[in-house]
Order: structure tokens, then sequence, then C-alpha cells
């Protein structure tokens, strides 16, 4: 059985007032979905250009944007790391949109699957590990922590998913998803790929929070600008079976959640600025396109002449800034063409 050590000090108590209060205040506004669309993608390249730097990766953002949006054939195992993270991520975020994803052992083996696709041998990839591993400190040159031996893995994963399946409803859901992550990285239960599993499979948690713009956060940018802290604060020393009871989990849910916090502040800022620039902001019309679309799960410019008076330039331009911005998408050709939703 899994009991973590954990005190909901005053700090942590103010973190997650302060949180209550951002999520309802979010929750209580309107965001067009050009604005929305444009943030989650900006999000995702933060995400899986910072997930993947805290592990060591060299590229910049500049060249992660890139490489995201050309998606090369030929590429570095650098390049595909990005990928991997990038695609795990819009299949997470696809996911929470259609409801809640409920964390099993069978979806975080599905998640370290992706982020290690082509970078790791196949018998180390969607399996939990099958020998040893130790996590070094970089700065030392020496072993800084011994996980429990892989024989022990498979139940340690159980007691950790129990806890959280079984404390949905008891335990605040930021307290729940801060155990979960750290209690993943002290398990260490991959051969690689932790790191990356850990912060996808905590986003999910995150997710149940009921913030319906979770897709627009990343958190692992937080700690990609002190990676130095965050191992500080979710690593442990020593061998497993010697700290495993003297874990306290209290000072790393403080930082974790001074990070969503953090997050929290940075896209309610980009909210109000991207809310009133022109580009994102949808017209009327443009507005009614999308409204049709999703009541019918299409449109055709027929149609949408029938339902403005506008001419035939003005119609194809609103047509095509939503194009632009990734809401739509053109199917067909001619008289024929039929336009839908690319969410």
């Amino acid at each position: 059985m899994f009991i973590p050590k954990y005190n909901v000090s005053s700090k942590l108590l103010e973190n997650i007032k302060r949180i209550s209060v951002f999520i309802s205040q979010l929750n209580g506004q309107y965001f067009s979905q050009a604005v929305l669309v444009k943030l989650e993608k900006k999000a995702n390249e933060i995400s899986a250009y910072a997930s993947t730097s805290i592990e060591g990766n060299p590229l910049p953002l500049t060249e992660v944007k890139r490489i995201i949006k050309s998606s090369p054939e030929h590429i570095r195992d650098t390049e595909r790391e990005v990928l991997n993270y990038n695609k795990a991520l819009e299949k997470l975020n696809a996911d929470l949109k259609q409801g809640a994803v409920k964390l099993t052992l069978g979806s975080i083996l599905k998640i370290q699957a992706m982020v290690t696709d082509g970078l790791i041998v196949d018998f180390n990839s969607g399996k939990l590990r099958q020998g040893p591993v130790v996590v070094n400190d970089p700065v030392a040159r020496k072993i800084k922590y011994l996980p429990p031996d892989h024989q022990d893995v498979p139940a340690l994963m159980e007691n950790l998913l129990e806890f959280i399946n079984s404390n949905e409803k008891k335990i605040d859901p930021l307290v729940l998803a801060g155990i979960f992550h750290k209690q993943f990285v002290v398990i260490h239960p991959f051969m690689d790929g932790n790191g990356r599993t850990a912060r996808l499979a905590t986003k999910a948690l995150l997710a149940n929070l009921g913030l319906d713009t979770f897709n627009l956060f990343s958190f692992e940018n937080y700690y990609n600008r002190n990676v130095t802290k965050y191992f500080q604060f979710v690593g442990e020393s020593g061998n497993y079976y010697d700290i495993k009871e003297a874990v306290d989990y209290t000072p790393w849910l403080e930082y974790f959640t001074d990070g969503i916090i953090d997050e929290l502040i940075r896209v309610s800022e980009e909210l109000k600025t991207l809310s009133i620039t022109p580009e994102t902001v949808l017209s009327e019309y443009q507005q009614i396109i999308l409204d049709h679309i999703k009541k019918n799960g299409y449109i055709a410019d027929k149609i949408y002449s029938n339902l403005v008076k506008r001419s035939k330039p003005s119609r194809v331009n609103d047509f095509n800034k939503l194009i632009r911005l990734g809401l739509i998408e053109r199917i067909g050709k001619g008289k024929a063409t039929i336009y839908k939703s690319k969410q």
C-alpha cells in the first residue's frame, strides 16, 4: 500500500486557493476559437521544447518550431525526440477534448511508447523496465539515486495508481497530480523516457481539474527555466529502500503548485493580449460558419450564401481566414467543395 507523507502547509493551501480563483476566472470568460487554437499551438511547441530540453535535448525553441511545422522525413534523434513528444501531446489533448482521461498502467505504457518510438530498442518501449537503472548527478558525475529493483516496479506502479484512483474525490486534484508526478520519478519505471512520460501523464491528471483551457498550458516551461531546481525537488538521493519511508512530498507540492500559478499567470496575460488581436478575432460572419459546422458537420459556400448577405470574394476571405487559423479544412473541389472542422 502506498501512503505518501505530506502536509497541507500554509503555503500549499494558499497556492491551491489562488489556483482555484484563477480557474474560476478563466472558466467564466469567453475566448474565440481562433485565440484558443493559436495559444494551444504555441503551448504545444513550448512543451515539446521544454520537456525534451529538461532531459538534455540541445535544440533551441526556434528549431523545435520549425521541426514541428515541417515534420521532416529524415531526422536525427534529437529531432525525433521533439516530434515524438509533440505527437504524444497532440494525442493526449485530443483524448482530453473527448472527456477525462483515465490514468491506467496501459495508458502510461502507451505514452512512454510514443515518446521513445524509434529512440530505444523495442524491448524497452511501452514496457516496464526489466533491469536495474541508476540516476546520475551530472555535475558531480557520480551516482545520485538508486531506484527500486525492477521486480518491484509492477507492484509499486499498481499501488500508486490505486492510491490516485481511490482518492479522486477525497484529495485535492492538485495534490494528487503532484504526488503522482514525484512518486513516478521515484519509482523510475522505465529504462528511458521516465521524465517525459511523467510530465505528460501529470498533464492528463491536471486536466481533470475542470479547466476547459488546460491544453493551452505548458507547465514544463516552468521546470525548464531552472532544471537544477526542478530535479532538486522532484528527485531523491540515496537508495530507494533506505529512504522510501522518509520521503516528504510537501516541499515538492509547494514547488509544483508554484509552477501551476506561474503558468496560469502567463496564459491569462496571453489570452488578454490575443483576444484583442485583429488577426485572431473572428467576425460574426466567420462565427456563423463555425456554428453551422458544429451543428451540421459541414458547410458549403452555397449554404453560407443563404445564411449571410456577403459577396462571393468576402465569403472566400471568411473561409480562407478560418483555414489559415487552423479551424476548418477544405474538402473537394469546385461546386463539390465543402468545409469541415479541423478540431
